[in-house]
């Protein structure tokens, strides 16, 4: 097998987490290619064309006319430190994210977090004057913002997980992501402030989507119902449906079973569920047994 090959089979039977890491870095190498053919052709305007195609504009007017920037920008990176950083915490923290919740909600959170620092990015610019004379070629890229709503989201919803840090030893979640929001979105405001603003942007979601979820809400939901829409919008030959794989719902569960056993059988699931956390925010995910990491994932599945 190629190389392509195990690349296209890790895409197709990956997790939403690996997808996104892919689309980020098959974008950065479309384009690096683009900047070399650009010098190999003479052109050096060829590369910063495609960036400002894909980036979205600070300008109301140009957004106007690249309505789908908010969305490309935060697949879209220009330097090589800058892509390293964010595939890397969005990769650390994905996977804390999927031990607990869904990917449908990983994806929703993710796109969610880049539309509001896009948002917040946009406003900022065109409200206060210190940008009165940048707002018109400013632009903004890079999944920063969407990391940044998986950070804290993940920090509000686990808060007391701790995780063992090299130098550091073991830190609570929600104090790592408050640091990690302060240096990367406050400190040194002057340098790079529209990323910082798109960060706070996303920040700010982060705390909205970690909240509701800790109240049974999911705000990202109506993204995953657009996803659906045009992911069967283009499968040829099929009736628009969703097409996730299906689970037995809490209704099947009941035409099986008396109500006594399954509140009681739903009760001893809850209870095992809240050992596991509790033991967790104590000792951290890595003193689960193999047993109880299945448990934590079956659950979450049923709650996607």
């Amino acid at each position: 097998m190629s190389i392509w090959d195990e690349i296209k089979g890790s895409f197709k039977n990956g997790t939403a987490l690996t997808r996104l890491i892919y689309i980020n870095a098959a974008i950065f190498i479309l384009i690096k290619i683009v900047e070399v053919t650009g010098v190999l052709a003479a052109s050096p305007g060829l590369a910063p064309t495609v960036i400002s195609f894909l980036a979205v504009p600070a300008s109301i007017d140009a957004l106007m006319t690249k309505p789908w920037t908010p969305l490309t920008y935060m697949f879209t990176h220009q330097g090589f430190i800058h892509l390293l950083f964010n595939l890397l915490w969005l990769w650390w923290f994905g996977k804390i994210f999927l031990a607990y919740l869904s990917q449908r909600r990983l994806v929703s959170l993710y796109i969610m977090g880049g539309l509001a620092g896009a948002l917040l990015y946009v406003a900022v610019f065109n409200i206060f004057p210190a940008f009165a004379d940048t707002v018109h070629v400013s632009i903004a890229l890079g999944a920063s913002a969407s990391v940044m709503a998986l950070v804290i989201a993940t920090a509000v919803y686990l808060p007391e997980m701790e995780l063992h840090l090299l130098f550091f030893g073991r830190v609570k979640l929600k104090y790592l992501a408050l640091i990690t929001f302060l240096i990367t979105s406050v400190f040194d405001f002057s340098v790079n402030t529209g990323g910082k603003i798109a960060h706070i942007g996303g920040a700010l979601m982060g705390l909205a989507y970690g909240y509701g979820l800790k109240n049974g809400k999911d705000i990202g939901s109506w993204i995953n119902s657009i996803l659906d829409f045009f992911v069967n919008l283009f499968k040829p030959g099929k009736k628009m449906k969703v097409t996730y794989k299906k689970v037995k719902t809490e209704s099947d569960a009941r035409q099986t079973k008396t109500d006594h056993d399954y509140n009681k059988a739903r009760a001893e699931r809850q209870k095992a569920v809240d050992y596991i956390l509790d033991k967790i925010s104590k000792g951290g995910y890595d003193s689960l047994t193999r047993e109880e990491k299945e448990i934590l994932f079956s659950e979450s599945q049923k709650k996607g």
